[in-house]
C-alpha cells in the first residue's frame, strides 16, 4: 500500500511543479524547478489526455484536473519519457511499484486529481523540494449532470444523461 501511495505521489509531485505555481516560493538564485521538463505540455500532447486545468484553492493548495480516455492513456503519460525523468528528478532514490494497479482495466474515463502545498523546507521524506503535502485521486464520471454555457471538464469527455441547458441560437 505505501509503494502505490508513494508512486501516486511521486505523479502529484512531478505534475504539480511542472504547472509553473512553484516558482513563486523559490528562493531567490535557487530555482528548483531548474532543469524539470514541461509535464503540463506533456501532459497535453499525451495520447488520449483529453484535456487538462490547473488552480490554488482558498487553502493554499496548487491543484492540476487531468482528464485521460481510460486507464491505458493514464499509463501512456505515467510511462512516458517526460514523466519518467520528472520522477527521477524529484525523487531519484525511489523504484516506483505498478501503478493503476487496483483501477480496472476497462474503458472509462478517468480523472486524476493532483494536490501539492508548498513550504519554505522540503517535509516529505526523498526530496529536497519545499512540499509539506502531496496527494493524488482518481476519479470516474457517473450518469447524469448539467451545464449551461460550458463545462469544466473538457468537451471531449463524454458523460452519459448530461443535460446541456445552454440556450440554442
Amino acid at each position: 500500500m505505501r509503494n502505490r501511495f508513494v508512486s501516486f505521489a511521486l505523479v502529484v509531485f512531478v505534475l504539480v511543479l511542472s504547472s509553473g505555481f512553484a516558482q513563486e516560493k523559490a528562493q531567490p538564485g535557487r530555482n528548483p524547478m531548474a532543469g524539470f521538463p514541461d509535464l503540463i505540455g506533456g501532459l497535453k500532447a499525451t495520447p488520449g489526455c483529453l484535456g487538462v486545468e490547473t488552480a490554488r484553492t482558498a487553502s493554499g493548495k496548487q491543484v492540476i484536473f487531468a482528464w485521460f480516455e481510460n486507464k491505458k492513456a493514464v499509463l501512456r503519460w505515467y510511462y512516458g519519457e517526460t514523466h519518467m525523468k520528472a520522477m527521477k528528478m524529484g525523487f531519484p532514490d525511489h523504484t516506483a511499484g505498478e501503478p493503476l494497479k487496483g483501477v480496472p482495466d476497462n474503458d472509462f474515463p478517468i480523472m486524476a486529481v493532483a494536490s501539492l502545498t508548498l513550504s519554505d523546507k522540503p517535509a516529505v521524506e526523498g526530496t529536497q523540494f519545499p512540499i509539506k503535502q502531496i496527494a493524488i485521486e482518481l476519479y470516474q464520471p457517473i450518469t447524469g449532470g448539467l451545464f449551461f454555457g460550458g463545462r469544466f471538464a473538457p468537451d471531449a469527455l463524454k458523460v452519459p444523461d448530461m443535460k446541456d441547458y445552454t440556450p440554442k441560437k
